[in-house]
């Protein structure tokens, strides 16, 4: 433990450790904290309540209890579960736990997250991943650290601990800790593996947890070597956000499905399987250039726009939001900024005229950008702009009454504009991440 932490936080840094009142994060609270005390380390706790058993308030309280004891500073994040078809529970309870464990990190400025996953854990993920079929990238498991895209460090310090080992260390520490009854459930392919498959393979062979666990090393290797590959054959194709069809057509097939696993891993999405990511290959790289192309993955959608296939999130519900004055509008899919202006923009004194919202595309809007110009189809102006169709649907649209005033990133209906010394505002849109679809880095906000 000491070897990973002070490798990565340092004496003096600051660690969050997610606490769920196991066994396992029971001994890595305590291992933290003896560490903590001989160095300037700032130790915090995280628990999530996930509200999926009867207990998870007495399991809050005891993390509490513990940590106040120990004077070691402790934060509480509740989340809701999601209930996604097709997805397991306990894999929307995995995607919730550490989304909230990297908000309430980031919160408090800490950028580094230990987790008490153990060297048995990995041995159940390296077979978990065997029946899933899984390639070098599945069968790696977990990596012992592992940078997220926010900056935010995740540490596994016990990854090279047989669970044996932490049980001895907490019996001579003399530790409480709570059971979550879900790990008896044999439903959880997790928990029949853990219960059946794992007591006879060790039977048969007793070192079992560190073979499967080398063997989990040397299949990560293989999987950064795949990514080098990747990034050489992305160099000419990839622009940091879209990939160029044409180029991965071009690949050998076992090159080109390797190169699109790189790219959709590079948008934080999971490899599809086999037969799927075949699929998406053939009708991303065959499909004619006039065609509309549109793959839905894990909550996203995949197409091609001018020869590029790019990534981003579905268009947002419909909605209509009432705007009073203020400097930043939320909307479902990002933030419409309003700056104070002069002669530009919006006139502030059109926009007194009637009730002012923002609302989604519904169709038939029209537009006119300029005196002498005819007023046209909104539809027809976002077109020769060369904006594509899916920041076309989420574009917000400024109204003032039932006209339409202003679109970002295109301008102002000439009977809503600012000029000479007129106060009016200049509005700025920015998507959010998950809607634009960038990886990578931060697209710029569209203004008007």
């Amino acid at each position: 433990v000491a070897t990973i932490v002070d490798a990565h936080v340092g004496h003096d840094g600051r660690l969050a450790v997610a606490l769920s009142g196991g066994r396992d994060s029971v001994v890595l609270l305590d291992a933290l904290a003896q560490l903590a005390a001989t160095r300037s380390l700032s130790l915090t706790a995280i628990h999530v309540h996930h509200g999926l058993s009867i207990n998870a308030n007495a399991w809050a309280q005891f993390c509490a209890d513990l940590c106040r004891t120990r004077n070691i500073a402790f934060t509480v994040r509740k989340v809701e579960v999601p209930r996604t078809p097709g997805l397991s529970l306990e894999a929307e309870a995995r995607r919730a736990r550490y989304a909230a464990l990297a908000d309430a990190a980031l919160q408090q400025a800490i950028s580094h997250i230990a987790l008490a996953h153990h060297q048995d854990d990995q041995a159940e993920t390296v077979l978990l991943q065997l029946l899933r079929g899984a390639g070098p990238h599945g069968l790696a498991a977990m990596p012992q650290t592992r940078c997220d895209p926010r900056g935010l460090l995740w540490l596994r310090p016990l990854l090279e601990v047989a669970r044996s080992e932490i049980d001895g260390y907490r019996a001579a520490r003399k530790l409480t800790f709570v059971d979550d009854e879900s790990n008896l459930d044999r439903r959880h392919l997790r928990n029949a593996l853990r219960m059946t498959a794992l007591p006879a393979l060790k039977a048969i062979s007793p070192q079992l947890a560190p073979i499967l666990a080398r063997a989990a090393a040397h299949q990560g290797e293989a999987s950064l070597l795949l990514d080098e590959l990747a990034a050489v054959d992305a160099t000419p194709a990839f622009d940091g956000a879209t990939l160029d069809r044409a180029l991965l057509g071009e690949l050998a097939p076992p090159r080109a499905r390797n190169l699109l696993r790189w790219f959709l891993r590079q948008h934080a999405l999971p490899a599809p399987s086999t037969a799927r990511l075949a699929a998406m290959l053939a009708q991303l790289t065959r499909a004619r250039p006039d065609a509309r192309v549109k793959l839905v993955h894990a909550g996203t959608e995949i197409g091609v726009y001018h020869g590029r296939i790019n990534v981003h999130g579905p268009p947002p519900p419909a909605y209509s939001v009432p705007w009073a004055g203020q400097a930043l509008l939320a909307l479902p899919h990002g933030t419409l900024a309003f700056e104070r202006t002069l002669g530009q923009g919006v006139a502030a004194k059109r926009l007194g005229a009637a009730q002012v919202t923002v609302r989604a595309r519904g169709g038939g809007e029209r537009l006119q950008l300029a005196p002498g110009r005819p007023r046209r189809a909104l539809k027809a102006i976002l077109h020769e702009a060369g904006i594509p169709e899916w920041e076309r649907q989420r574009l917000p649209l400024l109204f003032c009454g039932d006209e339409l005033a202003a679109v970002p990133g295109l301008g102002v209906d000439v009977a809503y504009q600012a000029s000479g010394t007129d106060p009016g505002f200049a509005l700025r849109w920015g998507p959010n991440a998950a809607a634009s679809g960038s990886p990578v880095r931060d697209r710029p906000n569209h203004s008007a």
